[in-house]
């Protein structure tokens, strides 16, 4: 990661409780960017931020709901003052996967919260932030999608179908925003070990196969070309990468981290 450098560069990061978006937020620092985080629980955001003050820049943050528009305001305000009224990059992290239902069980409460945190919560986050990334002609989004937003998974129809909106959500603000030298790409994850996705979803499908973790890990490796889970470091060092200059030609992407389980 030498070519990457995020000295005099900020950063917005959602869902940094997480333990991607926390790492994501570790790595950022440690290459030299100022950090400021969100997530729902302010003092788990303040135990975040000084993890990440001990091994970078000092990195500060505000508990917001993403599907709150107020909310996500008073984040970006608080974000701006704290991070010298810029801010060069936002991650889009936060999301939701649902509880694994047959589509028959799913309950219209249930698809609407996944589509409001994946979704309305990313577009909150770029509406308000573009306006200052506008006013530099810079910025970098990485939206998260998923593996499941370019191939659907079974008893995760919502969230497979809010992750492939992501994608699309992308694409559409590449366009829009290549005129002002803002880059949008999106990361599609595979299953990422130690992650708080894969911990909900390998336990709905541990309850509702009746089989081991085991057993569980076995069946989605045997689908990966290179035989293992994601880490979090495939996650964020991807993260990075896409965040940086060294990408600056990179733009409406959908970039896999899969182990070559999706390929287009």
């Amino acid at each position: 990661m030498g070519i990457i450098n995020f000295e005099g560069k900020t950063a917005l990061i959602t869902g940094a409780v997480g333990a991607i978006g926390k790492k994501v937020a570790m790595d950022m620092s440690e290459l030299g960017a100022q950090v400021f985080i969100t997530d729902l629980n302010q003092e788990a955001i303040d135990a975040v931020a000084s993890d990440v003050s001990t091994k970078g820049k000092a990195c500060s943050g505000l508990a917001a709901d993403v599907t709150k528009e107020e909310q996500v305001i008073a984040v970006v305000d608080a974000a701006k003052a704290f991070l010298g009224g810029k801010i060069d990059i936002l991650v889009n992290v936060a999301g939701v996967a649902g509880d694994g239902n047959n589509i028959e069980n799913i309950t219209e409460k249930e698809w609407d919260f996944i589509f409001a945190v994946n979704c309305k919560g990313s577009f909150f986050f770029v509406k308000h932030v573009v306006p200052l990334m506008k006013e530099n002609n810079y910025g970098k989004i990485l939206n998260y999608s998923s593996k499941s937003g370019k191939t659907g998974s079974a008893l995760m129809v919502p969230y497979s179908a809010a992750k492939g909106a992501i994608i699309a959500f992308t694409q559409g603000l590449a366009f829009e925003l290549a005129k002002n030298n803002i880059n949008v790409n999106c990361i599609c994850p595979g299953i990422t070990d130690n992650s708080g996705v894969w911990t909900k979803v390998s336990a709905d499908y541990i309850k509702n196969m009746n089989v081991s973790r085991e057993e569980i890990v076995k069946t989605f490796t045997s689908k990966v070309p290179l035989g293992r889970l994601a880490n979090l470091s495939d996650v964020s060092n991807l993260t990075c990468y896409l965040c940086s200059d060294a990408s600056e030609y990179m733009t409406g992407q959908a970039v896999n981290v899969t182990g070559g389980r999706e390929m287009h």
